[in-house]
């Protein structure tokens, strides 16, 4: 995944082989205020205050058209481009770029069954479908090309992986330390060491985590603000971290478990095991299908997790998706694990990284999550997350 593929040669021509083999006649990137990432990466386009697009014909040239003040923003872009100015040629240029296609990709998802992906807003979706063209949703196409990682940021994402690993186990430490000589310490207080230690190791871009103590963690996206709860002993801790190197790099994110006391209370340690192992039966279902050369799609994987937690007699209190994409974003444009939210029916294409992390949230009382990253790499998956945390850590 790099900015301005569809600037070079070669990044034109992979693109133009995905569309014949997809039988698709083209990809239509539009873009306006970046409000689609996918076209301001591929076309390495900075703010845009007007609407253009970029055809990549299955066969031929690229052609962008592009608003007459707007050059500038496109003086990258090095093929043809045709020029308006008032919404009659827009509409008319459109309809000469469009002439003769007959299926085009965009980044849309009907019914907008995948967010991540539903990107074109529903006018721009009307326009096009005026010149009499059909859209189709482009989600292998951003998978291939703008959710993969590169090399460099696969080794980077490893080097953020372990920079959160030893810093989450740190802070855990803060948190004991603290309890047993009978200090304050706030959920808020440790996440801004979290914070600040990442930055100071080098993990400095879209730092952010979650510190919930006890009931608070039943909320998955709670926020402790600047204060929180004290982090008291005889409660579960969960710590939520996530970050990256640089703004080129891809973000690692993981969550880890820890009881303030020397013995797991029953309940807390069902809940953790029940937890423990969605997450591993996904990351024993994706090795199968792995070893098998089978397709994985998205909601077959969080199906795995949802299966094992109802089972269980936990399901009901797993109320979001298992896992989401990542790539140059924390939550990415590519393949998520989710028969819930949505029904994700993208395929895992190897070069995509993702998220997985079942969990139980169990109102006013506990929450419990287990999260470690995986990287469909050309040798299978991987998870990157170093470690993976098999028991809650016992923090007396």
């Amino acid at each position: 995944m790099s900015d301005g593929l569809l600037l070079e040669r070669d990044g034109v021509e992979a693109v133009q082989d995905a569309l014949r083999a997809l039988g698709l006649d083209g990809w239509l990137l539009y873009e306006f205020r970046q409000s689609n990432p996918v076209s301001a990466s591929l076309l390495a386009l900075p703010w845009t205050t007007r609407r253009g697009f970029a055809l990549i014909p299955a066969e031929g040239e690229p052609v962008a058209l592009v608003h007459a003040i707007e050059k500038v923003q496109w003086k990258r872009w090095p093929w043809a481009s045709v020029h308006y100015s008032g919404w009659r040629e827009l509409e008319a240029g459109l309809a000469s770029l469009l002439r003769g296609r007959g299926r085009v990709a965009m980044e849309t998802s009907p019914r907008s069954a995948v967010p991540t992906l539903d990107r074109v807003p529903v006018g721009i979706h009307q326009l096009v479908q005026e010149t009499g063209v059909e859209i189709v949703g482009s989600g292998d196409l951003v998978s291939a090309f703008h959710a993969r990682w590169s090399a460099a940021q696969l080794v980077e994402h490893r080097r953020a992986a372990v920079v959160l690993q030893r810093t989450a186990r740190e802070a855990f430490e803060r948190a004991r330390e603290a309890a047993a000589d009978d200090r304050p310490l706030t959920e808020g207080a440790l996440a801004a060491w979290i914070r600040s230690t990442l930055a100071d190791r080098g993990v400095g871009t879209d730092v952010g985590c979650i510190v919930a103590i006890g009931p608070r963690a039943s909320d998955p996206h709670y926020d402790p603000g600047e204060t929180g709860a004290s982090i008291e002993r005889g409660e579960a801790l969960l710590i939520d971290l996530w970050g990256r190197t640089s703004e080129a790099a891809v973000p690692a994110d993981q969550t880890w478990m820890g009881f303030l006391g020397s013995e797991l209370p029953p309940r807390v340690a069902e809940v953790w095991a029940a937890v423990r192992d969605a997450r591993d039966a996904v990351l024993d279902f994706l090795r199968a299908r792995w070893d098998a050369r089978e397709t994985v799609r998205g909601f077959e994987a969080d199906d795995v997790a949802r299966t094992l937690l109802t089972e269980r007699g936990w399901g009901e209190w797993f109320v979001h998706r298992t896992g989401h994409s990542i790539d140059r974003d924390l939550h990415g444009s590519g393949p998520n694990l989710d028969n819930l939210e949505t029904r994700d029916d993208r395929a895992l294409l190897v070069g995509v990284g993702f998220s997985v992390e079942p969990g139980v949230y169990l109102p006013g009382e506990l929450g419990v999550r287990s999260e470690v990253d995986v990287h469909w790499g050309e040798d299978g998956p991987e998870v990157t997350t170093p470690d993976p945390q098999h028991d809650v850590f016992l923090l007396p």
